[in-house]
């Protein structure tokens, strides 16, 4: 098979050079990105024969290409970093990748700092911080702290600390910080428990005993026995986290153990951490869009994933099999290590028995992780039946959409809207609705009444084509944005009692859909659903699976609404104070705003960095520092 005519003169004029590709669908969304050292030679290859079998994932990828773009790099190590990082941006769905949006949670130590805190975070940067991750349970990160600070007394708290401090805080008084606002401890000796930390992260259990024990022997012969049993609860919760660590390497050796399990289209991948010989713990990762995809290419495509946000490179990586690009990866992987790396695939011994461990606890876990979403889908399909059931719906609430209001004495009113799909929010999907037609005295029902009169005002213009004829041309996510007004719901929840429903009810009849879109009111004392021309309210029985979806959904819509209530009427303080300086209309202040960000960053700078922002006289700067 050959290319499609419109790709013939496109692929004839790609250049031989190393680069990255993206290739779009007609809505505009990147649906897959790859890297080559040739990138006319790589992009090519999707058209020959052999790589179109029918059903193949690479023939249904090229049957959704709508157009193909490049970046052209110095090297073949430029465009592995690149394909990284455009992954991580897009999630194209043709890519394997980490099936998890969010990202990760790390240990932080704040070592830059006098007096380092310690924290958790999802995003590392180069700020002179110590990393540990990632991880994949936040519980379980937080779990492990709270046990190491009971060893590690740390700081949590954002004060400035002085040692002159006339008292601490609670945690001083449980034992759970060392004190060195108060002069407790002096900085010397405060990061020299937080250095023990590290060390106890880092693996290096022994020596941080061996400390502890001779500093408890040196309390107990200056009869401190106060301080001597402190530190010997210290080795005694220590000794309870080493315990779990199993020695499987006399070598001492730090080494990553990568193996992964396949069933039914799904794919866990698990990590063994071995640090000084010692397995200090695993993770699992779950990945998407590898249910065609070979073995090769899912392990090398996780270990580019992986590696990309880990905290730490080991000096060994053991693979259960051969990768593609491994030379390539090795050299980018001591690029961020600073040493060598080697990729390791073991045919005997003591490694190759870690990678079959690491495999055997993949497939234990995606068994377990089967098991789990088969009994969450079972929940989900079980309560839009009974909601279909109890409201008597002519069809499944496979997509449900809940509105609600949320103001401060009728001044930045705003409504929400979530949506629910099979039982799980679709978020994409959500939408937020500053009110303008109801200003000073609060007014639910007119709010909900703009809130839905705007939403299916939208609907009706993409069913006329007017935001859906021009989707296919603009940006994919501004495109899928646009598409998402053209769903209906197959029910409408408002979140309030009757006054809402009949608001709701008119709103429907106006726009012809009454009948056609079901609705209910959801009162929020009982929880109790109203339909419409039915006097008695419907209650769903407690603790079944149909109530506790449509508590969630009203839940959703309440926080979503309050949370954009909070940002608007925050904007709205920022914009009001900058409204009051003489000279500063709109304009001037969406400059400001976007050049400094917040009234505190504008507040601290100097005239003439105010009157740097463009279109701001010198005058006017004077004005707003002086009014601020």
């Amino acid at each position: 098979m050959s290319a499609p005519e419109h790709f013939q003169e496109f692929l004839k004029n790609l250049p031989t050079r190393p680069g990255c590709y993206l290739m779009y669908d007609r809505a505009g969304r990147v649906i897959y990105v790859g890297k080559a050292i040739n990138l006319r030679a790589r992009v090519r290859s999707y058209f020959h024969a052999n790589a179109m079998e029918a059903g193949s994932k690479t023939a249904r990828l090229v049957g959704d290409i709508d157009r193909i773009e490049f970046i052209v790099t110095d090297s073949e190590l430029e465009a592995l970093i690149l394909e990284a990082n455009l992954i991580k941006k897009h999630r194209p769905r043709y890519n394997v990748r980490l099936k998890d949006d969010k990202r990760y949670p790390y240990i932080k130590v704040h070592w830059q700092d006098d007096y380092p805190k310690v924290t958790i975070t999802r995003r590392m940067e180069r700020d002179g911080a110590r990393y540990f991750g990632p991880f994949t349970s936040s519980l379980a990160v937080r779990q492990t702290l709270d046990t190491l600070r009971k060893v590690f007394p740390y700081l949590t708290c954002d004060r400035v600390i002085t040692g002159q401090d006339r008292r601490a805080c609670l945690y001083y008084d449980i034992k759970l910080c060392g004190g060195p606002c108060i002069g407790a401890a002096s900085r010397e000796e405060y990061r020299e428990t937080i250095g023990d930390l590290i060390k106890f992260l880092e693996g290096k259990t022994d020596s941080v005993v061996d400390a502890l024990e001779a500093r408890m022997r040196v309390a107990a012969e200056a009869l401190d026995f106060e301080m001597a049993a402190t530190i010997r609860d210290q080795l005694r919760a220590i000794a309870h986290i080493v315990q779990k660590q199993k020695i499987v390497s006399a070598a001492q050796a730090d080494q990553d153990v990568i193996a992964f399990a396949r069933q039914d289209g799904d794919t866990c991948a698990q990590v063994f951490f071995i640090r000084g010989g010692k397995l200090l713990g695993r993770e699992y990762f779950v990945l998407d869009g590898a249910e065609d995809a070979d073995e090769q290419a899912i392990m090398t495509s996780f270990v580019k994933q992986f590696y990309d946000d880990a905290a730490y490179v080991p000096p060994e990586v053991l693979l259960p099999s051969q990768i593609e690009e491994a030379f390539i990866i090795e050299q980018w992987l001591r690029q961020k290590r600073g040493t060598k790396v080697v990729l390791t695939v073991p045919r005997r011994g003591h490694k190759r028995d870690l990678v079959h461990m690491a495999a055997e606890n993949a497939t234990e876990t995606l068994v377990s992780l089967r098991a789990q979403w088969q009994a969450d889908r079972h929940k989900q399909e079980q309560a839009i039946a009974e909601l279909q059931e109890a409201l008597d719906l002519p069809l499944s609430p496979t997509r449900v959409e809940c509105y609600d209001i949320s103001t401060t004495q009728g001044s930045a009113t705003v409504g929400s809207m979530v949506v629910f799909v099979h039982g799980v929010p679709r978020k994409s999907d959500y939408r937020r609705f500053n009110v303008q037609s109801v200003q000073g005295e609060p007014d639910d029902y007119a709010s909900m009444r703009e809130v839905l009169m705007r939403r299916f005002k939208r609907w009706q213009e993409a069913s006329k084509g007017e935001l859906a004829g021009h989707s296919a041309a603009e940006p994919g996510a501004k495109a899928r944005k646009q598409a998402a007004w053209a769903l209906l719901p197959d029910l409408l929840l408002v979140d309030g009692g009757k006054g809402q429903l009949n608001v709701a009810v008119e709103v429907l009849k106006a726009f012809d859909l009454f009948g056609q879109v079901p609705v209910a009111g959801l009162a929020k004392q009982h929880e109790e659903l109203f339909l419409p021309g039915r006097k008695d309210p419907i209650l769903l029985p407690p603790r079944s699976q149909g109530l506790y979806l449509v508590q969630r959904v009203r839940d959703e819509a309440h926080r979503f609404a309050i949370t954009s209530h909070r940002s608007r009427r925050r904007k709205i303080g920022i914009a009001s104070q900058l409204d009051r300086v003489s000279g500063v209309g709109p304009a001037r202040r969406k400059a400001l705003l976007k050049h400094f960000g917040s009234i505190e960053a504008i507040r601290a700078a100097t005239v003439e960095e105010i009157a740097a922002v463009p279109g701001i006289p010198y005058n006017v700067a004077k004005t707003v520092k002086a009014h601020l």
